[in-house]
């Protein structure tokens, strides 16, 4: 998984997966799902991430166990 963000254009990604998409989605409110063909989700683009996301400079990443 990467998360990348573009100071100019104020835009977040975060990719689960490198393969080819087939079509996009917008799946709420300035959020967008790039879909591969199966309509899995590969990346998420999130527009205007500076007014979403609580800090486009910091990011906490967390794995918990399953029970």
């Amino acid at each position: 998984m990467r998360v990348t963000y573009d100071i100019e254009a104020d835009a977040m990604v975060i990719t689960f997966r490198e393969e080819k998409i087939k079509e996009s989605d917008e799946v709420g409110p300035g959020v967008i799902a790039d879909l591969r063909f199966n309509r899995a989700q590969l990346r998420l683009e999130i527009p205007d991430a500076s007014k979403v996301v609580q800090s486009t400079r910091e990011m906490q990443f967390a794995v918990t166990k399953a029970l």
